[in-house]
């Protein structure tokens, strides 16, 4: 009877032990050798502890996909790594979306964090499936956290997923700060994507990546909102900071603040200015937009804030679209709106200019674009296309068009109240665009902007009527 009374308060100050305290997977029999399967070992680990913390030590750790409980914080330490298996039949695709190594949906407080690395090695061969838009292909992301509350990753080096990096959907109130993100073994290797989440804070982040950097997306019936990104470096060779293209609920009160935007370390796939020799790219690799608003599937944009941007080595410094991709949840057309962009310096690879387009019917409205600095190549021609088509259903995107602008600073169609404030626009060779082309615009104003350092006067800002 004294043994089994023994035994079981020995058993319940463990219990006690690993909901206060902390787990080493390592205690639990994990093995850092890169070879040997932990997931039943981390699993385990996860479940037992309760409101504490789970370690990773030193070590090379591999692993299957991770389900994370409610209450508990996760530390990697210094030298230690999460590796994905890269077994394909380890990840079955779930009801929607794609599956993860490291998940979570309905939880809640949860910390992820330290100075180790998740590597979920996308570049393996097992994982080379081709881009999902084309073949299907449903390969694991690293972090999925969905419908979550209350969630931390901050300070970690996330590399190498199959799919997307991290997606956060349907989330509030997240925090991602000092994050080292680098991907470029796959397709579709977007940085950070957040869906349809709200009161989010993404700081000191270093992102580089094959697909899109930083991403905000409205694929559910929820939208982006309250949402502050600040002092990030973003490296794409797709776009590196984009709203959309998921856009069905929409992006509502949203600032973004000291970024610093330039093409990304390695150029693996997308090979733009070989595929695309009419844009001008002047640069071998090559960031599509800076800057990308997207709104196209009946969603809405409104009050954003973006101020304080360098960037470099791209093709397109700021593309806004309002589209109809899709009917939103109503059976609405996107809305767009309030957006005030500010304290730009932007040195361009292509002919392919700035843009705010809606579409008929349904302009872009009250947009705010001042103390911008461009840098272009030029070197267009006046017989270069004018008669551009709508591609009203189109994926928004800066080549959406098939054709460069006919202008060298903004092309703006289908837009009522714009204002442009002190924008100056320096190309290295003639170009005989005019630096403003209006078509279907109403109430537009341009103060203090200048072409080449010459004042942009009326007569030089082409207007189309309809």
């Amino acid at each position: 009877m004294k043994t089994v009374l023994l035994t079981l308060l020995a058993v319940a100050w463990l219990s006690t032990a690993a909901m206060a305290g902390s787990i080493n997977i390592a205690d639990r029999g994990a093995k850092g050798d890169g070879r040997t399967d932990n997931t039943a070992i981390i699993q385990q680990a996860l479940r037992d502890c309760r409101q504490g913390t789970l370690i990773i030590p030193a070590g090379n750790f591999l692993t299957g996909p991770l389900t994370l409980p409610s209450d508990i914080r996760i530390y990697l330490e210094f030298g230690a790594t999460l590796t994905g298996i890269a077994d394909m039949s380890r990840y079955p695709r779930p009801a929607h979306g794609a599956p993860a190594l490291i998940s979570a949906a309905g939880a809640s407080n949860i910390t992820l964090c330290g100075e180790g690395t998740i590597d979920g090695q996308g570049h393996h061969a097992n994982f080379q499936l081709g881009d999902d838009s084309k073949t299907g292909a449903i390969r694991p992301m690293l972090l999925h956290f969905e419908n979550c509350r209350h969630i931390e990753v901050k300070d970690l080096h996330i590399r190498n997923a199959a799919y997307w990096v991290q997606k956060y959907e349907g989330c509030d109130d997240v925090s991602l700060r000092g994050l080292k993100v680098y991907s470029h073994g796959n397709f579709n290797n977007d940085g950070i994507d957040i869906s349809g989440s709200a009161n989010v804070i993404i700081s000191d982040c270093n992102i580089d990546t094959d697909d899109d950097a930083l991403c905000l997306k409205s694929e559910i019936s929820a939208s982006c909102e309250n949402i502050v990104i600040s002092n990030c470096l973003l490296r794409s060779n797709c776009n590196a900071l984009k709203f959309g293209t998921g856009s069905y609920s929409g992006f509502k009160n949203i600032t973004v603040s000291n970024i610093a935007i330039h093409k990304a370390s390695e150029e693996n796939r997308r090979h733009w200015k070989q595929s695309f020799p009419w844009m001008g790219i002047t640069a071998d690799t090559s960031v599509i937009a800076g800057i990308a608003l997207e709104v196209v599937d009946g969603g809405s944009m409104d009050q954003v804030i973006i101020s304080g941007v360098t960037m470099q080595d791209v093709q397109t410094p700021i593309f806004i679209r309002l589209g109809d991709r899709k009917k939103g949840p109503g059976n609405t057309v996107s809305t767009l709106k309030n957006v005030v962009i500010s304290n730009i310096i932007a040195r361009s690879v292509s002919r392919l200019s700035s843009c705010i387009s809606g579409i008929p019917g349904h302009p872009v409205e009250n947009i705010s674009i001042s103390h911008v600095r461009i840098f272009a190549p030029g070197g267009a021609t006046a017989t270069d296309e004018t008669n551009i088509p709508e591609n009203i259903q189109c994926y928004p995107e800066n080549r959406m068009f098939n054709s460069i602008l006919p202008a060298s600073a903004f092309y703006i169609r289908h837009a009522k109240n714009i204002s442009l404030e002190d924008v100056q626009v320096h190309t290295l060779e003639p170009d005989a665009r005019k630096p403003f082309l209006l078509d279907d615009v109403g109430s537009f104003e341009a103060r203090r902007c200048r072409l080449n350092d010459v004042i942009i006067e009326a007569e030089e800002i082409q207007q189309v009527r309809r």
